[in-house]
């Protein structure tokens, strides 16, 4: 017989709930600066010194290609980033920080560390690491694939 569950006492309903609620928290955050929650991301993303590759950005934000091709030209656009092509491959293209861009990021950084902070501060560190093994366990067992 199986348990029928409130939508409170699942899972992903618990995971979303609190995304969103982070989500909203950074662009409130982010509103204050005239940006929004996804381009800190993006921002935070990019090595300040190497650049990064426009083709690694998406896959460490679980971005789709055409979302992030949209949200690269608005930066570009913003005057956050600009673009420049490998010497040695035509195919790649690294993404740098204006100094714009590194101030904005500076800005996203801080905000990050002080709702971090603030984590840290009010849970407990063991029951901090319980949550980053269930977040690990959790992604491993969508990334098997074989759950249905």
């Amino acid at each position: 017989m199986q348990m029928k569950l409130t939508p409170n006492e699942t899972v992903c309903y618990n995971i979303k709930v609190a995304w969103h609620a982070v989500s909203r928290m950074y662009n409130e955050q982010a509103g204050k600066h005239g940006s929004t929650a996804a381009v800190g991301f993006v921002l935070l993303h990019i090595d300040a010194k190497e650049g990064t590759p426009a083709t690694k950005i998406g896959p460490l934000l679980g971005m789709e290609t055409t979302s992030l091709t949209r949200m690269l030209k608005n930066l570009e656009e913003n005057e956050l980033i600009y673009r420049v092509q490998d010497k040695n491959d035509k195919r790649l293209v690294r993404i740098f920080l204006t100094e714009r861009g590194k101030e904005a990021r500076e800005i996203a950084k801080k905000v990050v560390k002080k709702f971090n902070q603030a984590i840290r501060d009010r849970i407990p560190s063991e029951k901090l690491d319980t949550f980053f093994e269930v977040m690990e366990k959790i992604n491993n067992i969508i990334a098997e694939k074989n759950i249905y």
